[in-house]
């Protein structure tokens, strides 16, 4: 390898990077060696501002070199510029992959890496691997001015969100939206909208964003999975999920547009 590359070096979830109180730095360096890492099983995943971009995945027992230390990539969305959020998503789907493609699925032999291709070849039977997708919906879904909103038991108490869901074999993402919200809430939607998508790499999920509109049924919440749902307004909002994720902007949409509530001055007209 030649030239500087941003380097997206992970133990487990963790982001090896050099903070300061507002903001944060990746290792750009030729070669990880020069922090006593090592490069065998190293990825490309694309560049950033013209500069390669790498990925590496290093054992549970490395230590971070002097003047640096493993985070949690969670805990740095919020101060990731968007460029780089991609990119530490797609490093973190790139890294699980390679740790649980070592083996292959049919045979159990090893594999190595196929030219050319980002694939994982068995060496004995030939199968491949390649990085996997879980695809998920996410909706937000409005009533009057009102948007519907969950709070699952895997959330942190207080927060609440829109409502998402895995696709099933088989299914479109638009009849997965209609299910995930009737299961959950009991309501049936119409009027679906693509709104746009973001991978989620906690493991590997992709989601799927869309606007829909309330077409009948009370919320009836399915307690095996959420705890609580309700309508609120853009001035009611609770605890909401972090700006960088898709659920966020889905909710920042609902308050700038269908939810917008007028001004004393805009009233008045």
């Amino acid at each position: 390898m030649s030239g500087p590359s941003w380097w997206f070096v992970l133990k487990g979830s963790d982001l090896l990077v050099a903070r300061n109180a507002a903001s944060f730095d990746l290792p750009c360096l030729a070669d990880p060696g020069s922090l006593h890492l090592p490069s065998d099983r190293a990825h490309v995943i694309g560049t950033l501002h013209g500069v390669p971009c790498r990925t590496l995945g290093v054992e549970r027992e490395t230590e971070a070199p002097e003047g640096w230390s493993f985070e949690a990539v969670r805990s740095l969305f919020a101060m990731i510029p968007e460029g780089f959020f991609s990119a530490a998503a797609r490093a973190l789907e790139i890294v699980d992959w390679d740790r649980s493609s070592r083996y292959c699925g049919r045979c159990g032999a090893l594999t190595a890496l196929k030219p050319g291709e980002m694939a994982f070849e068995c060496t004995a039977c030939g199968g491949l691997s390649y990085p996997r997708l879980a695809p998920a919906v996410i909706v937000a879904v409005v009533r009057d001015r009102r948007i519907l909103l969950a709070r699952s038991r895997r959330f942190p108490p207080t927060m609440y969100s829109v409502l998402a869901g895995f696709v099933e074999p088989g299914e479109t993402l638009e009849e997965c939206v209609a299910r995930e919200v009737r299961e959950e809430t009991g309501i049936e939607v119409k009027n679906l909208r693509y709104f746009g998508s973001q991978p989620w790499p906690f493991p590997h999920s992709l989601m799927v964003a869309f606007t829909a509109e309330h077409a009948s049924g009370e919320i009836r919440v399915d307690q095996s999975e959420i705890v609580d749902a309700q309508w609120f307004s853009a001035d009611s909002f609770p605890h909401l999920p972090d700006p960088v994720s898709v659920a966020r902007q889905l909710i920042n949409w609902f308050a700038e547009g269908p939810g917008r509530v007028a001004s004393a001055s805009e009233g008045a007209s």
